[in-house]
């Protein structure tokens, strides 16, 4: 190695160079001139793709791929082919614009998962990415699908998959599916100016468990849940379609053995660290190796260097900062005509070494290029203090490396609050990277940190990388997957609608009855229940299926009798049930019968001002009137504070209306409903099975029931 240029510059293609063994005969058969290794040369440009129309796969060259990746030290691999037409296994594929697919999830999902949030724009561009995305996670839930056997565990990982679990799910019901996050989840203000923000969040919703590296990016989560889904969450997990999803979080780790190998026993390993101790002889060396990524907080970490030689000029000429940058591999970033952070860094490295350096000496050394391995650990070696100034980060593998590199030198890491593994490495030094003044004051401590208490920090730090592995990781998470699906009955949960199997058993039945909810199932949830107005299309399907003599159509709603006759009224064949069945009307009838005329409806005025101390309490919530029930709305309140409200007037309630009262106290999507006990849409429904049976004590032949809440499972 030559040693007046430690670190070699490694070309971005270097990994496209494989070696040529007996054991690599796929490889040196080279399946067509765009699979051809781009040669490694650093004084020169790597050639222009040869096949910019795409490259071409015949069945023969994917039947010797994935024969290749059938077998290998990590397990069978099985690859994904992205095309954009559905392929038979005999065809050839076109592949072309392969990065397409990871644009929708690199230009919105990353820059809002690190807080970044972009311009308006037509929205043109950003339909086409969701396509592709769409197109993605359908192309790998048919491959998991074909590959999938009873009892398997699926594990799915990071933000370009978020669709997979439901789609998963659909197709297989009993799927025993987690989902990991990798990277940071931001609050529900953020995830809201997403456009696709629910099909996002109901996507990864189809996993029993979802992972994350912190606590703070889990609770985020199910705070999004509740906001922008209307999900009941806590700590524990989301309640989502009837059944429990466990949210939870998992530090993930690294093979500290393999590192400490690699570190301390690669050839010329010692060799490569020498040399820049000799480069650097009589320096203190600060250590920085991030991607080159605004989120990285490579120019804030600049920024601090120059105020700490400011500040502390007795360390000019001793301290230099060793900077290393890999080019991204996020395409927002590399392709933004707007981003200049690399012009950004130029500037500050240019700007401190014309300040503080010298003909013979430039304190800020930065190599805008990829290490080897070697060069990478060689380096980590000898910091004498690891400075991680990330702003935004969903995990740090960089921290846990060079604290098993510091385990004969025991330098200190300064780390990031805002780095995914801050929160479990207590003893590290930790800073806030937008205070550039403390984290100036953070270097000169590190710097002038006793030995004894050097020593102590990074034994606590060494056993905790030592322990918690990247394996101790994987079997916590699976451990903890399976104790959940033990834990929460998942036979709750809604199925997949089996609409072949219900078309069949509609065909053969005599007499059908329909049963439909209103809110939530006719017409979707809206902040006003006045605006909840049936389309024409829903319209036009109820009057066709209560056309026929062969069925009867009901709904079955909260909703009062004026607000059912106006946009269900004028349809004869349809029967009606308001105020969750205190009122019947029957079809080709307009006389509503009142099933609790009889009953005492003095209870009315203590609801309403337990209701009315509570609304002047909440922002947004207001009370609804009805001829018999009474319902608190809290659907414009604050999720969170309205549920809060919610539990505690629900309670007040119980103590002392329904105590008094025969009286039922119903918590709804968003509301509260007070009600007699003896009619509920339980009540109804086994009154109209009765009615509508092909004989006494017979159901009818078809049965369909739709609803959206834990309302329309009443009592019978």
């Amino acid at each position: 190695m030559d040693l007046k240029s430690p670190l070699q510059q490694i070309h971005a293609n270097a990994g496209a160079k494989l070696p040529a063994t007996p054991n690599n005969s796929i490889v040196n058969q080279t399946l067509n001139k765009a699979t051809a290794p781009v040669p490694v040369d650093a004084t020169q440009k790597p050639p222009a793709h040869p096949l910019v129309e795409g490259m071409k796969v015949s069945p023969k060259e994917r039947e010797q791929l994935e024969e290749k990746l059938s077998s290998g030290r990590h397990g069978r691999v099985v690859p994904v082919w992205l095309s954009d037409a559905p392929e038979e296994p005999e065809e050839t594929i076109l592949l072309k614009d392969q990065g397409r697919w990871r644009r929708y999830a690199e230009r919105e999902l990353y820059p809002l998962l690190h807080y970044k949030q972009h311009g308006p724009t037509d929205g043109r561009s950003e339909r086409r990415w969701w396509v592709d995305y769409l197109r993605l996670n359908q192309l790998f839930t048919d491959r998991i699908v074909q590959e999938y056997q009873e009892g398997d565990v699926v594990w799915v990982h990071d933000y370009h998959l978020f669709l997979l679990p439901s789609m998963l799910r659909q197709r297989i019901p009993n799927i025993k599916l987690g989902f990991y996050l990798h990277s940071p989840f931001p609050s529900s203000e953020f995830v809201r100016c997403l456009a696709k923000r629910k099909e996002i969040l109901e996507g990864v919703l189809g996993a029993n468990m979802i992972g994350f590296q912190t606590f703070s990016y889990s609770r985020h989560f199910t705070s999004c849940c509740t906001r922008v889904l209307g999900f009941e969450s806590n700590s524990a997990g989301v309640d989502a379609y009837g059944a429990h999803v466990a949210v939870d979080v998992f530090p993930i780790g690294i093979d500290a053995r393999a590192i400490q190998k690699a570190a301390f026993g690669a050839p010329d390993i010692e060799k490569a660290v020498q040399g820049i101790r000799k480069l650097y002889a009589g320096k203190k060396i600060i250590v920085g190796r991030d991607r080159l990524d605004s989120v990285r907080g490579v120019a804030q970490k600049l920024q601090a260097f120059e105020i700490f030689l400011e500040r502390y000029p007795e360390w000019r000429n001793k301290v230099v900062l060793i900077q290393v940058t890999s080019p991204t591999s996020v395409e927002e970033e590399k392709e933004d005509p707007d981003n200049k952070i690399a012009g950004q860094i130029s500037n500050l490295v240019s700007t401190i070494n014309g300040r503080f350096g010298s003909l013979s000496f430039s304190p800020v050394q930065y190599y805008p290029q990829y290490l080897s391995p070697r060069e990478y650990f060689a380096l980590l070696r000898v910091a004498d203090v690891g400075l991680i100034t990330t702003v935004r980060d969903g995990m740090n593998t960089t921290s846990l490396e060079y604290i098993v590199c510091q385990q004969t030198n025991h330098s200190p890491l300064i780390l990031s609050e805002f780095s995914g593994t801050a929160g479990t490495l207590p003893n590290a030094i930790h800073i806030n990277p937008w205070d550039l003044g403390g984290v100036a004051k953070a270097i000169d401590q590190a710097l002038n940190m006793p030995p004894d208490q050097r020593k102590d920090q990074h034994v606590k730090l060494y056993k905790h990388v030592l322990t918690n592995t990247v394996a101790m990781w994987s079997r916590q998470y699976l451990n903890r997957l399976l104790t959940n699906l033990s834990s929460f009955d998942q036979s709750v949960a809604t199925p997949a609608l089996d609409r072949a199997k219900m078309i069949r058993q509609y065909r053969k039945a005599r007499k059908r009855l329909f049963m439909f909810d209103y809110d939530g199932t006719l017409t979707p949830i809206v902040k006003d229940p006045q605006a909840a107005i049936p389309s024409d299309r829903v319209l036009r399907t109820l009057k066709s299926l209560s056309a026929d003599p062969r069925n009867a159509v009901w709904i079955i709603s909260g909703r009062d009798q004026a607000f059912l006759d106006e946009w269900m009224g004028h349809i004869p064949e349809l029967g009606l049930s308001a105020e969750h069945g205190c009122f019947i009307r029957q079809p080709r009838s307009d006389d509503w019968e009142n099933l609790a005329e009889k009953s005492d409806m003095g209870w009315q005025k203590e609801v309403v001002e337990v209701f009315q101390h509570y609304t002047e309490r909440t922002q947004g919530s207001f009370i609804e009137r009805k001829r018999v029930a009474l319902t608190w709305h809290y659907r414009r309140a604050d999720p969170e504070y309205g549920a809060f409200q919610a539990r505690e007037c629900r309670k007040e309630l119980e103590n002392t209306v329904a105590k008094r009262w025969d009286v039922e106290v119903m918590a709804g999507k968003a509301n509260l409903e007070v009600r007699p006990t003896f009619v509920n849409k339980g009540f109804i429904a086994t009154r109209l099975v009765n009615e509508y049976g092909t004989g006494p004590g017979k159901a009818p032949e078809f049965i369909l029931c739709l609803g959206d809440d834990f309302t329309d499972e009443g009592k019978s």
